[in-house]
């Protein structure tokens, strides 16, 4: 008679799926105790500044229900270092907290698979974090460093600076529509883009580059207009967007000309960054996404505010500013709390 299988516990759990490598955690010199104990101990780059950041993703709302394992774990720590790659921080390591609704192995391997590829891609150990029952929630904080000052934040753009965008928008919001059935998308199209919602690249290597540059910056994640009006708000600048150059893939640009602009301008997911940088520097930003193999477009300009709220004034073609009616539908972000 065959006893049947012991069920895992927490802690079986946490070292079955979730122990990092030893060999992978002392690729990175700054972590002196990871999984194991009370607390990780980190022995930061000398003199340099810790930066933080965490972001949660609850299933049905930060990605679809029965959505591919390895593919949500490569983009549940992604999201997070495109946080860092935004203020040019180098990753050191993350925590991962989270919630099961049961303990499916198959799920849990799977996922493990995917969250410790992009893990290892970028030198950033697992180093601690929690485990619970309950409805499918991911959330991890990452740690990195920045040399002192040489951070990139949202509150350095100055007047003249040029606008720019990594890569293209508007392919996940695309994804999107066309899993939920709202656009008929071809399937060698489909298969063309949709890594871009379900495994975005995080910029690291442009954000390391971009800190004797950027004057200030973010990454797009929420949609790229509406992004863009956090570092207007920091920065008390107004800037000029010509709607269009922002830059779109081949397989948008097969849509009509109000979807290719209401996708690339607000569509989110893009986890591109969008930087702000002296004018002087133009060929200097070419010349990077040149040698990183990656488009990198100015789309636009910071210019003097005009009125008591820092705004983005999106033009036409023809170079003529859309009426806040008109423009409003370019300048969505997407609301975590919207039903």
């Amino acid at each position: 008679m065959h006893s049947s299988p012991k069920p895992l516990g927490e802690f079986d759990l946490i070292e079955r799926f979730f122990k990092t490598p030893a060999a992978s955690q002392a690729s990175n010199s700054a972590i002196n105790l990871g999984i194991g104990d009370d607390c990780a101990l980190i022995n930061p780059p000398s003199g340099e500044e810790i930066a933080i950041t965490s972001d949660m993703l609850v299933e049905g709302r930060h990605f679809l229900k029965g959505a591919d394992p390895e593919q949500l774990g490569r983009k549940a720590l992604a999201v997070n270092l495109s946080d860092l790659a935004a203020m040019g921080a180098k990753p050191l390591g993350f925590n991962l907290s989270i919630a099961l609704p049961s303990m499916n192995e198959q799920w849990l391997e799977a996922f493990s698979k995917g969250l410790f590829s992009i893990a290892n891609q970028f030198a950033c150990p697992l180093i601690g974090g929690d485990t619970t029952a309950g409805p499918l929630t991911i959330s991890i904080a990452t740690l990195g460093s920045t040399p002192p000052g040489k951070a990139i934040r949202r509150s350095g753009s100055k007047v003249d600076d040029e606008v720019w965008v990594s890569g293209t928008m508007g392919d996940a919001r695309l994804t999107l529509a066309a899993l939920r059935h709202e656009i008929d998308l071809p399937i060698n199209d489909l298969q063309k883009i949709e890594h871009r919602m379900h495994q975005p690249t995080p910029r690291i290597e442009l954000g390391l580059r971009l800190r004797e540059i950027a004057s200030a910056a973010l990454d797009v994640s929420d949609g790229l207009l509406g992004d863009l009006q956090h570092i207007l708000r920091q920065s008390q600048v107004d800037a000029e967007i010509f709607l269009e150059r922002l830059p779109k893939s081949d397989v948008l640009k097969k849509q009509s000309i109000q979807t290719q602009n209401q996708f690339a301008a607000c569509g989110g997911d893009d986890y591109e960054l969008c930087f702000t940088a002296p004018k002087n520097q133009h060929q200097t930003i070419l010349e990077i996404g040149k040698a990183l193999n990656l488009p990198l477009t100015c789309i636009g300009r910071i210019i003097h505010k005009k009125n008591d709220s820092p705004q983005v004034h999106i033009l036409n073609s023809d170079g003529k500013i859309l009426s806040d009616t008109e423009a409003a539908q370019f300048l969505k972000s997407f609301d975590h709390f919207a039903a």
